[in-house]
């Protein structure tokens, strides 16, 4: 008989854990499942193959077998021959006993949220498992994380068919947000239900503004003589609009000021705002005239 590692086809290590074999399985059959590869003669024979493999990695007593014979480990197989004559018909049967339904059980759990659920018929059993969740990253700007904004994402159907879908994005999300779109992950099987889509926001850096949760830092530049002799400067804010700031006499270089509610949106109570910090930066005057920097040379000469 020729040969087949089983442990290559389901892309573990001869050492590999229970937990670890299970998991490579779980994961290979939803992959080639032919439900969700209608027509895909080579994604059934994968899928047989791997159930194949697992069914013998499995099991405790077959594997030690598989591990010490190789190719020969079903001649010490009682009943041996490979998967069972039924597997996969319309009797159900499954190697794990019982139905396929059984079988769905065993390795993808009971019902609940996400997971599978079964329905029986006059004529033998069925079954259905609900979609996979699906995430997606997707980039926005600071000034569409402040009011809020939409993307347009296209799937490939199993069928091939495009699939465009449009999902708004709230305001005030930050990086690392999940946004549910429900009903657009992974297809079901057996007509279960289509999995959620999570979009995992990223929000790009902005060259005016450094945020820090709801609240904003800006630096802004401020003449020297607003800094000395005080007066009022009309800051720019998200959204397109400016505010004024009142700057004091004798304001220091670096001062940081803070303007309460031009921050960012709060994600779950968008109507309240963060803080926005503004450091007013000097800006000091270039190419003096002659009058100019006899003026300053008066003043220099007034604090010596």
């Amino acid at each position: 008989m020729e040969y087949r590692d089983y442990y290559k086809i389901l892309g573990v290590e001869r050492a590999a854990s229970d937990a670890d074999i299970k998991k490579a399985y779980r994961k290979l059959a939803r992959q080639y499942h032919p439900d969700i590869n209608p027509g895909n003669t080579a994604a059934e024979a994968k899928f047989k193959d791997i159930n194949e493999a697992y069914e013998v990695l499995s099991d405790k007593e077959k594997r030690e077998k598989y591990d010490r014979f190789g190719s020969d480990w079903q001649r010490y197989q009682p009943g041996a021959g490979g998967m069972p004559p039924n597997w996969g018909d319309a009797s159900g049967g499954s190697p794990f006993g019982g139905d396929f339904s059984d079988f769905f059980e065993t390795l993808f759990g009971g019902g609940g949220a996400g997971g599978r659920t079964s329905s029986r018929t006059a004529g033998g059993a069925s079954f259905r498992m609900d979609g996979q969740p699906v995430e997606q990253e997707v980039e926005i700007s600071l000034e569409e994380a402040f009011s809020g904004t939409q993307r347009t994402l296209q799937f490939s159907s199993p069928n091939g068919a495009p699939r465009t879908i449009n999902v708004k994005i709230p305001a005030g999300v930050d990086t690392g947000a999940r946004v549910r779109v429900a009903g657009e992950g992974g297809p079901g099987i057996g007509g279960g239900k289509r999995g959620d889509l999570f979009l995992i926001v990223k929000v790009e850096s902005n060259e005016r503004y450094t945020r820090h949760g709801a609240n904003l830092d800006t630096s802004f530049p401020t003449d020297l003589y607003t800094l000395m002799l005080g007066g009022t400067v009309r800051v720019p804010i998200l959204g397109g609009k400016t505010v004024t700031l009142n700057v004091p006499a004798g304001t220091q270089n670096g001062k940081k000021f803070r303007i309460g509610g031009q921050g960012m949106p709060h994600v779950r109570a968008p109507e309240t705002r963060g803080d926005l910090y503004v450091k007013l930066e000097a800006q000091l005057p270039t190419h003096l005239s002659t009058a100019e920097k006899e003026l300053f040379e008066q003043l220099r000469a007034l604090r010596a």
